[in-house]
């Protein structure tokens, strides 16, 4: 068996520096977080993360890239199993719902981070990377939708994505702010929203 590189180690390490950072990221967001605070949160020093992060920026985007990824791969495996167009606009609600749910202050650092890509340039190659992925994965689920329907699509990727991502973005606000209805609004409205993309 091939031993590890020194890459693949510097890799894992700052794998596991990110899960422990995640938390105080998402609770305090990109404004209130400095590498000192998520070392005085932690176990680990602010020498060490210092190390394996060059800033904050380099910190906050690794995390929230590796969120996404994981996102991206949890939703795709909702919608990957429906067989008629109902059903796949069913899963559509259904995935995006329990996304938000299952960690709603991990999406909520998201949006701030791509808030503050207006300001910071540092952030806007990664950003866009990010926006690109999201854009792709629901531009499959649009794709995917035409394949059982037999109905083109009327819309760019970029506008439904855009349409979706305004969705996601109204319900995690209100779902933040203690609304008992909002994962059910985001669930129909996603729902209903994509067979509405279609001739």
């Amino acid at each position: 068996m091939r031993s590890r590189s020194r890459a693949d180690k510097f890799e894992d390490r700052r794998r596991e520096l990110a899960d422990a950072a995640l938390l105080t990221l998402a609770e305090l967001g990109y404004a209130r977080t400095s590498l000192r605070t998520i070392a005085d949160n932690t176990e680990f020093s602010h020498g060490l993360l210092h190390y394996y992060f060059a800033d904050k920026i380099d910190l906050i985007t690794y995390c929230v890239q590796r969120y996404k990824d994981a996102c991206v791969q949890r939703y795709e495996g909702f919608v990957a199993e429906a067989r008629t167009p109902a059903e796949l606009a069913a899963a559509c609600g259904n995935g995006l719902a329990a996304t938000l749910a299952d960690a709603p202050l991990m999406h909520r650092l998201w949006y701030d981070l791509r808030a503050q890509s207006l300001y910071e340039e540092a952030f806007r190659d990664d950003v866009a990377e990010i926006d690109g992925r999201l854009q792709d994965m629901i531009w499959r689920l649009v794709r995917g939708y035409a394949q059982l329907s037999g109905a083109e699509p009327t819309c760019s990727p970029s506008a439904a994505y855009a349409m979706f991502d305004g969705l996601f973005q109204q319900a995690l606000q209100r779902y933040v702010a203690g609304s008992g209805t909002a994962l059910d609004e985001l669930r129909d409205n996603c729902r209903d929203l994509l067979p509405r993309l279609f001739v």
